[in-house]
């Protein structure tokens, strides 16, 4: 069949039977999603480790390409690259995790008397709004939030504790898969990209470069621009809550940046953190409140598109959708790659669209092309909300 008589068929066809068509193919593809989704949990701890350790290999591949551009041949320019990413995360690991651990401590151990502020400062404004004239019946309801909050509190320290005490003993497991994860990422960039283009070759020939594009721009790009966003939003906020004073200032500021690594999680952080402080001290929270969302602001206006490029197009809604459809497919990794994944989606259904709709399509080709580093282009294309 001519390449440009692909989806004749499709254009004759009345709209009745087009819906026929699509609620046909409905359940196959349910079938299909639902034989991927009992495949992914059978191979849980390996595709894990596959997905990490692609996401480790295409962020450490800007730095070993500009290597290979310089004239170093890829081998040792990974090499080079991966000692140095080992060293640097090693000296970070060293300096930051035991800061953020002990102030994590004392914040477990100071919850509850920050619980009973809370309570205590309900407490007090309901007697505040009664001697106007207006009964809520404040301290009825904080009190039963702050005993439902306690509850649920220790039942998760208690999970936490027996979370921690089953790691104990499976420590050994956990480091096999970090070496697995560590020496896959290794050979990822050592020899990625002929295993990308033997998968690609898969593909007709006229579609294999803007594909292979689209791919590598959508996640590559993403997650550079997300974790160079996430370093940028825990740079202002430590010393700006160390300035307000803010109690675990370091583990907030350090809580709310690894949040933003993900689409909405910034603002979620900031509530979560404003909702904390200001159980001990309200105008301290509302402080702490407004400082977060001028931090952001400026960093989403100014600093992210410098950072992350044009946008993809998605609507906040899709993008929102998407995580909560990856949260339930794959749990936490599939939070990370939702939005990537959307991306790509959608610029395959754009074109899908175009060659059933327009009829001069003498390539079938219409997938946008994308620079595949940063070299060929100004910014990449990637999702900010």
């Amino acid at each position: 069949m001519d390449k440009t008589n692909y989806f004749q068929w499709w254009r004759k066809l009345s709209v009745p039977s087009r819906l026929l068509m699509i609620g046909l193919a409905a359940p196959i593809l349910a079938l299909n999603f639902w034989t991927l989704a009992s495949i992914s949990n059978y191979f849980g701890v390996l595709i894990a480790i596959i997905v990490v350790a692609s996401l480790l290999a295409f962020l450490l591949n800007y730095p070993v390409s500009w290597c290979v551009q310089r004239g170093l041949k890829r081998e040792p320019a990974s090499i080079i690259v991966a000692l140095l990413t080992i060293s640097i995360l090693s000296g970070l690991g060293i300096i930051l995790v035991p800061v953020a651990f002990n102030q994590a401590q004392q914040l477990a151990n100071r919850l509850p008397d920050w619980l009973e502020s809370g309570r205590q400062q309900l407490i007090l404004l309901s007697q505040q709004v009664e001697e106007r004239g207006v009964s809520l019946n404040l301290d009825v309801l904080a009190a039963q939030a702050f005993d439902r909050l306690q509850g649920q509190l220790q039942a998760l320290t208690k999970s936490v504790l027996n979370i921690a005490l089953g790691t104990v003993s499976s420590v050994l497991d956990i480091l096999i898969d970090v070496l697995i994860t560590v020496i896959l990422t290794f050979y990822l960039l050592q020899h990625g990209d002929q295993l990308w283009d033997s998968l690609i070759d898969w593909l007709p020939e006229e579609n294999q470069q803007p594909v292979s594009a689209t791919l590598r721009s959508s996640f590559q790009n993403y997650f550079i621009g997300q974790l160079l966003f996430g370093i940028c939003m825990t740079s202002a906020l430590v010393p700006t809550f160390l300035i307000l004073k803010v109690p675990f200032g370091f583990l907030f500021g350090l809580t709310i940046g690894t949040m933003a690594l993900i689409p909405f999680g910034g603002t979620v952080g900031i509530l979560l953190v404003t909702g904390l402080v200001a159980l001990q001290n309200i105008w301290l929270g509302l402080k702490l409140l407004a400082a977060a969302v001028v931090v952001q602001q400026i960093l989403d206006n100014l600093v992210a598109p410098r950072i992350l490029g044009t946008m993809t197009g998605l609507n906040p809604a899709w993008v929102f959708i998407s995580i909560l459809v990856g949260a339930k497919a794959a749990g936490l990794i599939g939070v990370v790659i939702a939005v990537p994944t959307a991306v790509v989606i959608k610029t395959a259904l754009l074109s899908l669209r175009s060659r059933m709709v327009s009829p001069n399509d003498p390539t079938g080709s219409d997938i946008p092309v994308v620079a595949l580093d940063s070299s060929e282009a100004s910014t990449p294309p990637v999702s900010r909300v």
